[in-house]
């Protein structure tokens, strides 16, 4: 196929999650309504983690970076598709594909790499109690998020720049809602085996690395928790467990089955699609605020008022 220069096509079509325009106003609405929620949800948690002394430790110095970086991930998407649910012309430009693809990755990069630092910090506590504050020390902490951020920068740097350089000829629909890297791969006219390759080398060590600290910090702590002779040391281990194995569950699920299904834009692709870049950045505030008392408590001082009774 002969090749073409990138100012050939200028912008893609994205299909979206339905034709329907009945159907589209009413998924505008909704997921309007979850974007307004991840926002309050996520704010809230900055605000409360920021003011609240009580909460001024390792744990929550990582949950408030998680709660910024759901901040960003959802913003890169969200607002492009809650734009195309209600334009007639529903694009995205050459230029802000790879862009969007960039702080995706970026963002979602970054996010796996905190939960499994944040995962870290609960073996630290549970496993190694008399040891933990001088393991998880500030500075130890800032090293953690900084290498969290600089790993989710230079496991996507290469793929953009690479991306950039694809040829696009005819083919310019994109069937989703936003733009995936290996979306593009198929609409290019140029080799891909390159992008692709290197797709799978950045990522998926990446993703294999954070699982397995994961999976083995927590091997160590659920041996720990049984091991713990107290009813209530063992209900409290578990319970400031649970809300980061949720969150590990909804990321990791969603992310592994969007990334290494056939790219075809079937109905289940896209529901893995908009709970990886949507449900998941507003389930993570409510997951640790609702399951967890302190934060239920940095609540209620911070916003001066008592949290309903039904939530205890």
């Amino acid at each position: 196929m002969a090749s073409r220069n990138h100012s050939t096509i200028t912008e893609f079509i994205l299909l979206g999650l339905s034709a329907d325009p009945k159907m589209q106003a009413l998924l505008f609405v909704l997921f309007l309504g979850v974007y307004l929620l991840t926002m309050l949800g996520n704010l809230m948690m900055l605000l409360v983690i920021r003011t609240d002394s009580h909460l001024h430790t390792p744990m929550y110095f990582f949950l408030n970076h998680l709660s910024f970086i759901d901040l960003c991930f959802s913003s890169v998407t969200v607002p492009k598709m809650l734009e195309n649910l209600l334009s007639q012309k529903k694009t995205i430009s050459v230029k802000g594909c790879p862009a969007q693809i960039f702080f995706v990755l970026i963002t979602g990069g970054t996010e796996i790499c905190l939960l499994s630092v944040t995962a870290y910090d609960h073996y630290a506590a549970i496993c190694h109690p008399l040891l933990y504050g001088q393991v998880m020390s500030k500075q130890r902490c800032v090293q953690l998020v900084c290498g969290s951020w600089a790993l989710g920068f230079l496991n996507r740097l290469i793929n953009v720049p690479l991306a950039m350089k694809m040829d696009f000829c005819d083919t310019y629909i994109i069937p989703h809602y936003s733009c995936e890297l290996p979306s593009i791969f198929l609409l290019s006219c140029s080799d891909v085996s390159t992008n692709f390759l290197v797709m799978l080398c950045s990522t998926i060590p990446h993703a294999l690395t954070t699982f397995l600290s994961i999976f083995f910090s927590y091997i160590h702590i659920i041996f720990t928790i049984l091991s713990i002779t107290s009813t209530t040391g063992r209900n409290k281990a578990f319970s400031t467990c649970s809300s980061h194995l949720t969150a590990v569950i909804f990321f990791y699920g969603s992310g592994f089955l969007l990334y290494f299904m056939p790219t075809s834009g079937s109905a289940l692709e896209l529901i893995f699609s908009v709970q990886y870049g949507v449900i998941t950045p507003m389930l993570n505030p409510l997951i640790y605020s609702l399951k967890n008392k302190e934060v239920k408590a940095a609540v209620r001082r911070t916003l001066g008022k008592k949290v309903p009774e039904s939530f205890e």
